[in-house]
């Protein structure tokens, strides 16, 4: 809920900041406004119009980024990546060795850690030692990198959008400034003649940072988020992998030194001959410690 109120803000500083820019302008030149004969106050849209053309795409940015944002929020965060739910579930289904089970739980709700779970599942294979081991976390790693490519990609849209506003504020800036000396150019030098350029300059690039500067914060903020549920889920799946091969139990604690997986639960199809072999009785004579 706190990553929720805080997108609430920053959409709030995206979608108020240049009002709140305004309001403030008008206050500090209040009195100067009211002691001159030729000034008069500019609402919101006067000073967008003023900005020109650029503005549209700055809009744009600013637009973007909420939308974004507001997908970040709501696909990366522990809670979808890795349902701690779904991690207990799975987990207990492993250690009794329900396969097939938790393999349709996993496709039936697909998320990040369910589609590892499913990757590693797949993978499988009691026939051999430790149920095939490398190739599960080979699995693992390579479902992993898969989503968090896909998940940073919306992420960098945020890095993007921070980038471009600002540029496009000075490319307002410039044009802004070629304007007001075209007006020198051509003899025309009186403060109103140069307001109209000088004026456009201001407001691009303080709409480009207005935008600019929240996109970073929630570049940076995301980023961050991610990471850090990539790394639980990359734990959430070490632990149902050591689950599975027998080598912790369900609560996490280290099974054990020699034990076998109990195979209570687990599908004579997954049986494999080493666990189901007869016991050979000693030789006569032999005693084992």
């Amino acid at each position: 809920m706190k990553y929720y109120l805080l997108l609430l803000a920053i959409a709030t500083v995206l979608s108020t900041g240049y009002s709140v820019a305004q309001d403030q302008v008008k206050s500090n030149q209040t009195t100067e406004q009211e002691t001159s004969d030729g000034g008069k106050d500019l609402s919101l849209f006067d000073l967008y119009s003023q900005g020109g053309a650029v503005m549209h795409f700055i809009a744009l940015c600013s637009a973007g980024t909420i939308a974004v944002s507001v997908f970040c929020a709501l696909q990366i965060n522990k809670a979808r990546i890795a349902p701690s739910s779904l991690v207990n579930h799975l987990n207990q289904m492993v250690s009794q060795h329900q396969i097939d089970d938790a393999y349709q739980l996993c496709k039936s709700a697909p998320n990040p850690y369910a589609n590892t779970a499913a990757a590693v599942l797949a993978k499988a294979d009691p026939s051999v030692p430790k149920f095939n081991k490398p190739s599960m976390e080979t699995a693992a790693v390579e479902v992993i990198d898969f989503e968090e490519t896909k998940l940073g990609l919306w992420i960098n849209y945020l890095n993007v959008f921070a980038t471009i506003a600002p540029m496009l504020g000075l490319l307002g800036t410039v044009m802004g400034m070629i304007e007001a000396f075209n007006e020198l150019a051509a003899g025309r030098s009186e403060p109103d003649d140069l307001a109209g350029g000088i004026g456009q300059a201001m407001v691009t690039t303080a709409g480009g940072l207005i935008v600019g500067i929240p996109a970073m914060f929630c570049y940076f903020f995301f980023r961050n988020m991610l990471q850090s549920s990539i790394s639980q889920l990359q734990k959430s799946i070490t632990i149902m992998i050591d689950i599975l091969t027998g080598e912790i139990d369900a609560s996490g604690k280290v099974a054990p030194s020699g034990s076998f997986p109990q195979l209570g639960g687990m599908p004579s199809s997954y049986r494999h001959p080493q666990y189901t072999q007869p016991q050979v009785a000693p030789p006569p004579g032999n005693t084992y410690q």
